[in-house]
């Protein structure tokens, strides 16, 4: 399941960090922000087809030339969290909240300390991302599975139903349905139970298929 919200999250900074990208170029001079653009667009390819050396390569002469670009130290590591360098990783989110904390930046780090197994700072970044940005179900799924971990049931609980209140759909309720399970909330994971039948049944008729009116010639 993790790997899995991994993915989810990874990808989804990866489609809301072009605007962030854009905001650094459009700080530098016309010719840097030239050579910067195109550095982001090797980057932003090789990650996409999996050239990870070439996208690392065009990240860190951003880099060299921005040092302070926490853009691309947050695209660095998830380019290390990717191929499984944690290390490197966590210090390329650690870098990037030192220079500017963004929800992504913190929530990745959290990621990568969970994935770890260093559940208390991983629950101290999922709570700065939180503060942040609390409207996201992948968020709180992540600050429940971390709580778990510590062993906060409740705690965890009250999260998985937020996350199941910000997104009601199949993954959320599987989620809470097995937390009420393994807390001997039976009732309350018949409840979810309920919501799931709900989710695949199709609301309304089914409609009557018209067919075309043949035309003899």
């Amino acid at each position: 399941m993790l790997e899995l919200i991994l993915v989810l999250v990874f990808g989804f900074v990866a489609l809301r960090g072009s605007s962030a990208d854009d905001e650094d170029i459009s700080a530098l001079p016309r010719k840097i922000s030239d050579k910067v653009g195109k550095l982001w667009d090797i980057a932003h390819q090789g990650m996409r087809e999996n050239r990870f050396l070439r996208a690392e390569k065009a990240l860190l002469t951003i880099l060299k030339i921005d040092e302070r670009n926490a853009a691309a130290y947050n695209r660095l590591g998830i380019l290390y969290a990717k191929q499984k360098e944690y290390k490197d990783a966590i210090d390329c989110f650690e870098i990037a909240s030192s220079i500017e904390s963004t929800p992504s930046s913190l929530h990745n780090l959290g990621l990568i300390y969970y994935e770890t197994e260093n559940y208390e700072k991983a629950a101290i970044a999922f709570e700065q991302a939180l503060k942040l940005e609390d409207g996201l179900a992948a968020r709180h799924i992540a600050y429940a599975k971390v709580q778990e971990q510590l062993g906060n049931s409740k705690l965890m609980l009250q999260e998985l139903i937020k996350a199941a209140e910000l997104e009601p759909n199949k993954e959320t309720y599987h989620l809470l349905h097995k937390a009420y399970l393994d807390q001997g909330m039976q009732l309350e994971a018949d409840e979810i139970e309920q919501k799931q039948k709900k989710l695949i049944i199709p609301a309304g008729r089914p409609k009557k298929v018209v067919r075309p009116r043949r035309v003899v010639i």
